[in-house]
């Protein structure tokens, strides 16, 4: 009879132990679960809006315009916020975010917030919503192109240094800080800023309904305040994330009450990789180091 209720026992122990189990389990493929919308721009839990945030220097990158892209496809994604402060960056940085940002508005409506700077591939992004808002007091604007380089060889000359290279052509490598900045060299330049200027001119004409006869006085690189924007039309209102939400809420019925949920770009580098961004973020490495090319960029100082 003892034996029996130590059996009787040992079963309740051990069913007890498996329906614990059973319940971590099922918490940790809700978490997984949670985690993994998370991670993926919180794909699933119901309709939202989804924020996208533009800082700091603009380069091409990969792992943002996927994000993107799976934005364009969530069905739970109602709309997105792209709140840009950025000076500008890469030419093919800005144009890339504005055709994946094209892509998201072609089947939801996206919405551009521009806080304290939206310059140069900063506001050409910015170009890719549909609807552009902006602080009175944020600096916007300076549609251009810049190619950069140094001319050293006086320098050289004093050290008593004689850079040598041997190219298929003379136009190969131009502009050089080690060689002198030839006239043949300089047109060539030249007429590669001004094509993708002219892309920069299209892509503010054809977004902002103007001819370009009326864009080019504002595309000669000056920046504007966001009062001065509005005037212009390079923008359509004054205000912040909140106005952006009653634009939404008036012009497509997308309710204010809609939770926002942050789109997520992080590369999948690795553990540390992610701890040192999360600390140091992008300034422990000058992004402007980085910045070869054709680039659209706006700022009082450039070291």
């Amino acid at each position: 009879m003892a034996l029996d209720t130590d059996r009787i026992v040992d079963r309740r122990r051990l069913k007890r132990r498996l329906g614990f189990w059973r319940i971590v389990a099922v918490a940790a493929l809700v978490a997984l679960a949670a985690v993994g919308a998370g991670r993926f721009g919180g794909v699933g839990g119901g309709p939202y809006v989804a924020a996208i945030d533009i800082s700091n220097v603009i380069f091409g990158e990969p792992a943002r315009d996927a994000a993107l892209r799976r934005v364009a496809a969530d069905r739970g994604a109602r709309a997105l916020i792209v709140r840009i402060n950025s000076p500008g960056g890469t030419v093919a940085g800005g144009e890339a975010l504005f055709r994946s940002l094209r892509l998201v508005a072609g089947r939801k409506p996206v919405v551009a917030v521009i806080g304290e700077l939206g310059t140069s591939a900063g506001y050409m992004s910015a170009l890719g919503a549909d609807y552009i808002i902006a602080r009175e007091g944020s600096i916007t604007g300076s549609i251009g192109v810049i190619l950069q380089s140094t001319d050293i060889t006086g320098l050289l000359d004093k050290l008593g240094v004689k850079p040598e290279s041997v190219k298929s052509s003379p136009l190969k490598a131009q502009p050089n800080p080690l060689e002198p900045f030839s006239e043949e060299a300089r047109a060539a330049t030249e007429a590669v800023v001004a094509d993708i200027y002219d892309l920069f001119v299209g892509m503010v004409a054809e977004r902002r309904r103007m001819s370009r006869e009326r864009v080019a006085p504002l595309a000669d690189g000056r920046i504007f305040t966001g009062r001065q924007a509005l005037r212009q039309g390079l923008i359509d209102g004054v205000g912040g994330e909140a106005e952006a939400r009653d634009w939404l809420a008036s012009a497509h019925g997308i309710a204010a009450s809609l939770p926002v949920r942050p789109v997520k770009t992080r590369r999948d580098d690795g553990i540390l990789s992610g701890l040192l961004d999360d600390v140091f973020g992008k300034t422990l490495f000058s992004e402007r180091l980085r910045l070869d090319g054709l680039i659209s960029l706006w700022h009082p100082e450039f070291k």
